[in-house]
């Protein structure tokens, strides 16, 4: 009965060996295709401009990072005198200040270029959710237009905040005309700063407009670059602006527009002439009727 139990023993130890060899081979497996499944789940980065915002900053990164998809906050330190920086580091975000005011266009360029270098290679390239630094704990309510954008409902998604309101004012008007044209379709806000896109749409709006122009001009060329855009409810409220130099505040808002509709019509209509010309001459290339002297090409 020994030697029975000694061969019992013998036996079973190569197979318990096998097993945990086939166990080991099989790990790495397995964890290279959770890696795959890591790579291939969209996810969306939270892009903030901040300038002296210590009192809400804190609130407003917290609140993004409860936002579903969004696994990387950034804060963009446009230039704060106060403790905007120190704030946002320990609230949990990423921190990239810069040592002068540089304003909002400059400032989502720089932060759209960090965000592109903490991508994983390989990986889907996040979304950039454009937020603002004051909104607080009520963050959360882009949390919409974010799911829009991983979901590939649009390339861009535009947030409706205070109750889905129809913008009023002059610079309202002149963007919602602008787009309209363009595209056909007459947003509600035209205005809105809270923003969900694709890098890819993103950066083919770089260089961005500056000012107040910024949000007119990033849906224009988005569009025209060929990307989808749509607006989406949000639990959001936009903060009332100061009374004293309101008018002043409209009237630099308009001017900014106004710029970003123009450049953006000069370049089109530029755009569009150059294909006509380019089509012309491959018609007129294909069918012969172009004679090359040198470096001049004439009709025969």
């Amino acid at each position: 009965m020994a030697d029975d139990g000694r061969k019992a023993s013998a036996n079973a130890a190569p197979k318990t060996a096998a097993a945990v060899r086939r166990s080991a081979a099989r790990r790495p497996k397995a964890a290279s295709a959770a890696a795959a499944a890591a790579a291939a789940s969209p996810s969306a980065a939270a892009l903030i401009v901040a300038h002296n915002q210590a009192r809400r900053i804190a609130a407003t990164v917290r609140a993004c990072r409860s936002i579903p998809g969004v696994d990387l906050v950034l804060v963009i330190d446009d230039g704060s005198l106060d403790n905007t920086q120190d704030l946002a580091r320990k609230a949990g975000a990423v921190v990239v200040r810069q040592s002068h005011r540089r304003g909002r266009s400059a400032s989502i360029e720089t932060g759209a270029a960090v965000i592109a270098m903490r991508d994983e290679e390989g990986a889907v390239p996040r979304a950039i959710l454009l937020l603002e630094a004051g909104v607080g704990a009520g963050a959360t309510g882009a949390a919409p237009i974010v799911a829009a954008v991983l979901e590939h409902v649009a390339d861009m998604a535009i947030a409706l905040a205070d109750g889905n309101s129809r913008s009023t004012g002059a610079s309202a008007s002149a963007a919602r005309k602008a787009i309209a044209s363009r595209s056909g379709w007459s947003p509600i806000q035209p205005l809105s700063k809270v923003r969900c896109l694709t890098r890819e749409a993103l950066e083919n709006a770089f260089p961005l407009s500056r000012g107040s122009g910024l949000e007119t001009a990033l849906t224009l060329d988005v569009i025209e670059a060929g990307f989808t855009v749509t607006e989406v409810p949000c639990e959001l409220r936009h903060r009332p602006s100061r009374q004293a130099g309101k008018a002043l505040t409209r009237a630099s808002q308009y001017r900014d527009v106004m710029m970003a509709i123009s450049a953006r019509r000069i370049r089109f209509s530029l755009r569009s002439t150059q294909h006509v010309v380019e089509d012309a001459f491959h018609v007129a290339s294909r069918s012969g009727t172009l004679k090359v002297r040198g470096d001049k090409k004439v009709e025969e």
